[in-house]
């Protein structure tokens, strides 16, 4: 929320201080580095993979680098066709970019306006991305951007400019768990292993995306009682949550017990995942992992998982989705929109997938 607000003051000042780029002619040939800007959460960095996966292809010899930052940074662990990952919000790494040079830097934030000005001062002559404000003046092609496309089509609008256009369809999985965590994953789940189960992940960015853990804990058991074992997922901000969802229940919780990469190699061996809007979320679609998603705030049309392996409930009440730009705020109703979906339509909606 700080730098959310230092964002909104020093960052729009320093965008109208700093002088337009020279326009200069986006070409893939010769391209032979290129620096993808990714600051934010877990799921804008899964949904990135694609565009990623896509350029790999069309451009298999190019070096490409994220700058991310150090709470997303994990996720691109899950994408083997980047070759280094810096962090922003490490000095080291952030030094690393601004005196190396580019052929080519692409800001894929959607809104604030700091990684346009990291965008501007790396050394580059072709820099892309949103022109959602003041911030297109930082760059050589501006794009536009709609909050009501689905993110990973928005992705692939930041390579127009370099006469990219989005494949027919996109593949799934298009994520990669190392080796080492999908053995450690496997270790961790021990008897598990052998059981058919569903991992539920109660956690979001904000409280008012989250379910509720007595919600998950009722779905749990009556998964249970399905004949379906049952495995939490989680950081350690989950780990309450966690042992309210198992309470009394034989489930395996894992909350708070895993890297990132570890809880992926958890839900690429399980049937199904039943989650909030989350960066979790994306992972198991990006597995290949059926999910049953629950929406409220969060923009559905942007966020939702696409595809007939999964289920999204989304109740769609006047008031929502309230969030914009990753910016949710305060609900007078104590999120209704999320809370009142009932454990019978979670339960009936992983049925029908499972069956």
């Amino acid at each position: 929320m700080l730098l959310k607000k230092v964002d909104g003051v020093i960052g729009s000042l320093l965008t109208r201080l700093w002088s337009r780029p020279r326009p200069s002619g986006a070409s893939l040939s010769p391209v032979s580095s290129l620096l993808l800007l990714r600051p934010g959460g877990i799921g804008d960095a899964v949904l990135l993979a694609p565009a990623i996966r896509h350029l790999r292809e069309i451009l298999p010899k190019v070096h490409i680098e994220v700058l991310a930052e150090k709470r997303n940074a994990g996720a691109f662990a899950l994408c083997p066709d980047i070759d280094r990952v810096l962090c922003y919000d490490r000095p080291r790494d952030l030094w690393q970019s601004l005196k190396s040079r580019y052929d080519i830097v692409i800001d894929t934030e959607q809104w604030h306006r700091l990684s346009a000005i990291v965008a501007r001062i790396i050394h580059s002559d072709v820099k892309i991305g949103y022109g959602t404000n003041d911030r297109q003046r930082l760059f050589t092609h501006p794009i536009g951007y709609s909050p009501e496309n689905y993110e990973v089509d928005s992705f692939f609008e930041l390579l127009k400019p370099l006469e990219l256009e989005p494949p027919s369809t996109i593949s799934s999985p298009f994520l990669t768990i190392p080796a080492v965590d999908l053995a450690a994953a496997d270790s961790m789940l021990g008897a598990f292993l052998d059981k058919p189960f569903i991992s539920l992940f109660p956690g979001a960015s904000i409280s008012e995306r989250c379910w509720g853990a007595e919600k998950f804990h009722q779905l749990a058991s009556r998964l249970i009682d399905a004949g379906l074992a049952v495995v939490v997922v989680g950081g350690m901000e989950d780990v309450a949550a966690g042992s309210v969802i198992a309470k009394g229940l034989s489930v395996l919780n894992l909350t708070g017990k895993t890297s990132l990469s570890v809880t992926a190699g958890i839900l690429n061996r399980s049937k199904l995942l039943v989650s909030g809007d989350s960066g979790v979320l994306h992972i198991g679609v990006g597995l290949g992992i059926p999910t049953v998603s629950l929406f409220g705030p969060g923009i559905a049309d942007k966020w939702a998982p696409r595809g007939m392996q999964h289920r999204v409930i989304n109740h769609k009440l006047p008031c929502s989705p309230c969030t914009l730009f990753g910016s949710t705020p305060p609900c007078p109703s104590g999120a209704k929109c999320i809370q009142d979906i009932p454990v019978e339509e979670v339960f009936v909606a992983a049925q029908e997938l499972l069956h």
